[in-house]
């Protein structure tokens, strides 16, 4: 553990962005494998970002791409832009471009946010069910992902999860419609934290020096003021992966690797 940092967290530091996109891509498959072994199938939110694109380019290519169990994987989308897939704002067609057309996963085992929707409470509640119907989880109950991809924007927000907004209150919803009135793209749907923190792990993906100020922040004790420091999972890890830019501003001694299972 870091001195002064959040407890619950896994901090492992990489030299430089690449080598933070190939550890992230080989954590995935790791999950993946044990996942598939445990329980015959492995679910996943991805995220959108230049980091995380990176670490899917790296997926899609051998050796990684020829030992992820494609077949057995699921793919969902932690949030999404009010744009439809081929838009270039569209977190799924970032995916779809980098990662998904690449390799043999089954098309009707991913599942996109419709961004292009006209009733955008309509969108955040079907993609509810969605989740709710293929992890076959009861009326009520929250589904668990195996694994959760998460960004960090430099005012704290993670998914589309910004500072101020009340679906940082929200128990109930696992699927949320909200207007972002900063962002260029102010429509916008994300997962909401009862099923980010109900999540088996969740790994946030950060590089780059524009970041060091708020990656600090949201790895504070007591940080739950930045919807990235609200991420807790609950019976489940924590892991932040950060390039020595991002990694700047933490207390240098004690950092760890985050192990691999």
């Amino acid at each position: 553990m870091i001195e002064g940092m959040d407890a619950a967290a896994e901090i492992r530091i990489l030299e430089d962005p690449d080598e933070l996109a190939e550890t992230a891509a080989g954590m995935i498959v790791d999950l993946a494998t044990s996942a598939v072994a445990q329980r015959g199938r492995f679910t996943v939110a991805l995220a959108g970002g230049e980091t995380p694109r990176a670490t899917y380019e790296r997926l899609a290519r051998p050796p990684l791409s020829e030992v992820m169990p494609w077949a057995r994987t699921f793919v969902f989308f932690g949030d999404e832009r009010g744009v439809p897939p081929d838009h270039p704002d569209s977190n799924y067609g970032m995916a779809h471009r980098a990662l998904l057309a690449k390799v043999p996963i089954p098309p009707r085992q991913v599942f996109r946010m419709p961004g292009e929707g006209t009733d955008p409470e309509t969108v955040a509640t079907d993609y509810a069910r969605a989740l709710g119907e293929e992890l076959k989880v009861r009326r009520g109950e929250v589904p668990r992902l195996d694994l959760v991809l998460l960004g960090l924007g430099i005012d704290g927000h993670t998914a589309s999860l910004f500072p101020g907004s009340p679906v940082l209150k929200e128990v109930f919803r696992t699927v949320a419609a909200v207007h972002a009135a900063a962002a260029i793209i102010p429509q916008r749907f994300t997962l909401t934290f009862p099923i980010l923190n109900a999540a088996a792990c969740v790994v946030f993906l950060v590089s780059g020096g524009v970041k060091a100020k708020v990656v600090k922040a949201a790895l504070a004790e007591g940080a739950a003021t930045l919807p990235a420091g609200m991420v807790r999972p609950s019976d489940g890890r924590l892991i932040w992966l950060l390039d020595r830019a991002a990694a700047a501003l933490l207390p240098a001694a004690g950092s760890r690797p985050a192990e691999r299972k």
